[in-house]
């Protein structure tokens, strides 16, 4: 075994291979951790600060350890860049030749079958959909892959993508019809075969919950399981340790209805309409939802009368198909699978009537669509169970896991707590390139006329800036109100959130040079933009969440019933990462520099503020806004006398 150190070194062949490789020792530290986790088989947390270099630090073990690691990461963009760019790049480097493959998860790639239904029912299309459907089949005959993200000319929102992709509640399985062209299968045996198998936390948390087959004997063969920024793990086994059903699935079992009668039992027009009747009592679902909050406890609505019937609607109308599609379910494998769904459907409907304890049933509404939650209040225990199954070697890492210098918060929320713990801290030089602004001044974050006295605040600082601007917020409604104050004031591209995609808008933000870029929940990670293009950060608010959130709310009645605080035990640990996460945006490069800006006073009013201060990167405190000003001007290189 190559020594992982070594191989990170000025002598190293990444320095010889790589232009501009600079070794660092924190980096170095890293892959020796790494290395000596995998070689012993255990577990290890690992805090790397922004500029470590992790993805490196975690490769060159990897791809020096004779046997099969999979790679986890946050977003199916990080995968392809894990995939595309970074491992072949340290893979040469190294002179090694592995196999490498890639595995998305299921919605990620084309259902030939269904593609086959969908072109079956393409005269009852839009004329947007078919011209989309017309790209789809073109399309069909040439891939290699069948992953839909060749197709870049469909947007990623079209109604199509659900039709011609399959789930694990529409998936036929060995019975379907075009199993041997399934591009799922050949991308699943492709990863069994493969030394290296780069994945992400959905793919993931979807099979340790068992929801997957033919996955299932990939992850035990494993011998470590790396989990890139792991920070997101804990709220997102939440979701997939849980159980949801929504209008979505109901309606996509109308419609596979519809087009399985049509395939399988065309001598049998009267039952084409079977489906109907669920379609409208999903509809009259929603509606009965109208005018309610949002998102809320289900223990709020369940007794409302519009509620209840709405409910019963919805448990008849399965029945009803159920027991139309009893006398053909076993002319086809569709019409067989379609009926397993409705009786899956019907139990999870009495299940989630029924009081459960160690979970909270919640409902969630959008513009036309709603869901049906029942999630677990504490994870820890199904998280471990799963891990301990698969392998005892598991490495998560990312730049934001610890809360005033400490890890525990993210141990017990995943039940970790024999894990070897490693922290290392940024090698940026903060206290020279970085500026921490704390105006004294403004008003309380719930004042109405916060959102104003944040855009007034800042605008100085932008007219100083020679480089971009981002400003985060905590909600959609302050950014909105932002975005109308802003607009008018400066001389300068402002590009807002929603306004167009998210690739497009840091694209923007890129080539702008100058620009303020205004985002709020998915722009607090992700956003990796260096240089001159971004030197402000400004954030609006300590990022609590919404004590309102049905889930949360259970949380903290679960916390107060076991003597515990919720405030330091939930609330706090999680603002703390999450400001971490916002604040790492700034520095990105060993050249960057810039100001960080919090507008809420209670980080210098309230004694919890210390802990968030104590958990950023050790940058010099201002609390003069012209002092900042004359740091932006002057590219970071404002006189010690001046702050």
């Amino acid at each position: 075994m190559d020594d992982a150190r070594q191989l990170l070194s000025r002598e190293g062949p990444l320095a010889h291979c790589l232009a501009g490789f600079a070794p660092r020792g924190e980096q170095q530290d890293m892959a020796e951790a790494v290395q000596q986790a995998i070689a012993d088989r255990a577990s290890l947390i690992v805090e790397a600060g922004t500029g470590v270099g992790k993805t490196f630090a975690y490769l060159v073990p990897a791809l020096s350890h004779q046997g099969r690691v999979i790679i986890s990461t946050g977003t199916r963009h990080l995968q392809d860049q894990l995939f595309h760019k970074d491992l072949p790049l340290v893979s040469r480097a190294l002179g090694v030749s592995v196999e490498v493959a890639l595995l998305k998860g299921r919605s990620n790639y084309l259902c030939p079958h269904r593609l086959k239904m969908t072109q079956m029912e393409a005269k009852g299309l839009s004329p947007t959909l078919q011209g989309q459907l017309a790209q789809a089949l073109e399309w069909a005959e040439q891939t290699q892959s069948g992953d839909i993200a060749e197709l870049e000319d469909i947007p990623e929102d079209s109604l199509l993508w659900p039709r011609i992709t399959s789930t694990i509640d529409n998936c036929l399985g060995q019975e379907c019809p075009e199993y041997d062209r399934c591009p799922v299968l050949r991308a699943r045996r492709k990863a069994q075969d493969a030394d290296i198998v780069v994945i992400n936390h959905h793919l993931l948390l979807a099979d340790m919950g068992l929801r997957e087959s033919g996955f299932a004997e990939l992850l035990p063969t494993a011998d470590a399981i790396i989990i890139d920024e792991a920070h997101q793990l804990p709220e997102l086994a939440t979701q997939f340790f849980g159980e949801h059903l929504g209008s979505r699935q109901l309606s996509d079992l109308a419609r596979d209805v519809t087009q399985e009668v049509l395939s399988e039992a065309p001598d049998m027009p009267e039952l084409r309409d079977a489906g109907d009747p669920l379609s409208k009592a999903v509809r009259d679902f929603r509606l009965a939802l109208e005018g309610l909050p949002a998102r809320g406890p289900w223990a709020d609505i369940a007794d409302q009368s519009a509620i209840v019937q709405a409910y019963q609607a919805l448990h008849e109308a399965l029945q009803q198909l159920r027991d139309q599609l009893a006398p053909i379910r076993e002319r086809g494998r569709g019409l067989e699978a379609c009926a397993r769904r409705i009786e899956a459907h019907l139990a999870w409907l009495a299940r989630f009537a029924e009081a459960q304890s160690g979970r909270v049933l919640w409902y969630e509404t959008f513009s036309r669509s709603f869901t049906l939650h029942a999630t677990p209040l504490d994870v820890a225990n199904h998280f471990s169970t799963h891990r301990q199954a698969l392998t005892p070697c598991w490495i998560f890492t990312s730049a934001t896991l610890s809360v005033g210098g400490g890890v525990q918060h993210f141990l017990s929320r995943l039940g970790l707590h024999e894990a070897r713990t490693f922290m290392l801290e940024s090698p940026f030089d903060y206290p020279q390139c970085a500026r921490l602004l704390l105006p004294a001044h403004l008003p309380e974050p719930n004042d109405p006329g916060h959102t104003a006295a944040v855009v007034q605040e800042a605008l100085p600082l932008i007219e100083a800036n020679p480089g971009g601007s981002f400003l985060l917020f905590t909600s959609l409604r302050a950014l909105q109100e932002a975005a109308k104050l802003l607009r008018p004031q400066v001389n300068r591209p402002v590009l807002v959130q929603n306004e167009a995609p998210r690739q497009i808008l840091l694209q923007r933000f890129r080539e702008a040079g100058n620009a303020v870029l205004l985002g709020s929940q998915s722009f607090w990670e992700g956003v990796d933009v260096r240089g001159m293009a971004l030197t402000l950060v400004v954030i609006d608010r300590l990022p609590f969440a919404s004590p309102g959130d049905p889930v949360l709310e259970a949380r903290m009645a679960d916390c107060q019933a076991k003597g515990e605080n919720p405030f330091t035990h939930l609330q706090m640990p999680q603002a703390v990462i999450l400001l971490k996460q916002g604040a790492g945006r700034l520095i990105r490069d060993p050249g960057d520099f810039g100001v960080l800006m919090i507008c809420d006073k209670r980080i210098k009013t309230k004694s919890y503020g210390r802990l968030f201060i104590k958990s950023l990167p050790n940058m010099p405190v201002l609390n003069d806004s012209q002092a900042a000003a004359q740091f932006l001007r002057s590219g970071g290189a404002l006189e010690a006398a001046g702050y």
